[in-house]
């Protein structure tokens, strides 16, 4: 699974832009699992959301499921729905099969992190899909772990919900950060992350138009250190 190579232009090389564009992935992901562990405790009990998490880890699934269940809905409407949500993954297997030069095992195993968020990196990542799923996919692997496992341990709703709204933004500014080559681009990539969370948090009102301005500073043309 590794590239040939010299050292300056082989894996370790893209390691810091694929480290910039993990850490607010997984920041988004560790909340919105928080919130998912609030919200499907009281429904589904405390073991059972966590096994779910393990198991599923599928957030839009597990939202979805949560949700019908609150709602009602019977086995038929739940087997539907992760049916539906699923079939995507078929689509997403796809179009990486191109970029994937791992033996079928390898293959198997980084299917367990086909996520949209893994996807995302696959296809602006340098290298074999199948090692930046492998690289990728265990990192949001724990932190949606994580995020359940801290909503059920207890908090607000309202307030889980707010940070999720927050920080969502700054995931897509992770995914734009895998462009960037050089040390000045990781770095203002980071300070956009920053400040978008921040102005998300602090100025409500200006949640939409931080992500602009943020993806602005990671445009402009910076020096090559």
């Amino acid at each position: 699974m590794r590239e040939n190579g010299g050292a300056a232009s082989g894996p370790r090389a893209s390691h810091p832009s694929l480290a910039v564009a993990l850490a607010p992935i997984a920041a988004a992901i560790f909340i919105f699992g928080a919130v998912y562990g609030t919200v499907s405790a009281p429904e589904m009990g405390a073991p059972m959301t966590f096994l779910a998490s393990a198991l599923v880890f599928s957030g839009a699934l597990q939202f979805t499921i949560a949700g019908l269940l609150l709602a009602g809905a019977g086995p038929a409407a739940l087997l539907a729905a992760a049916v539906t949500l699923n079939v995507r993954h078929v689509l997403l297997g796809a179009v990486l099969r191109p970029r994937i030069k791992a033996p079928a095992p390898a293959r198997a195993g980084a299917a367990w992190f086909l996520l949209d968020e893994t996807v995302g990196l696959a296809l602006t990542h340098e290298g074999d899909a199948a090692r930046t799923l492998w690289r990728a996919g265990p990192v949001c692997y724990v932190a949606w772990l994580a995020g359940t496992a801290a909503g059920l341990a207890g908090g607000s709703v309202d307030v889980l919900q707010s940070a999720a709204v927050a920080v969502f933004p700054v995931l897509f500014i992770g995914l734009a950060a895998l462009s960037c080559r050089n040390r000045s681009g990781a770095v203002r990539a980071v300070a956009a992350a920053a400040v978008t969370a921040a102005v998300a948090l602090a100025w409500p009102d200006a949640r939409a138009l931080a992500p602009v301005f943020a993806a602005i500073a990671v445009a402009l043309p910076g020096g090559d250190s």
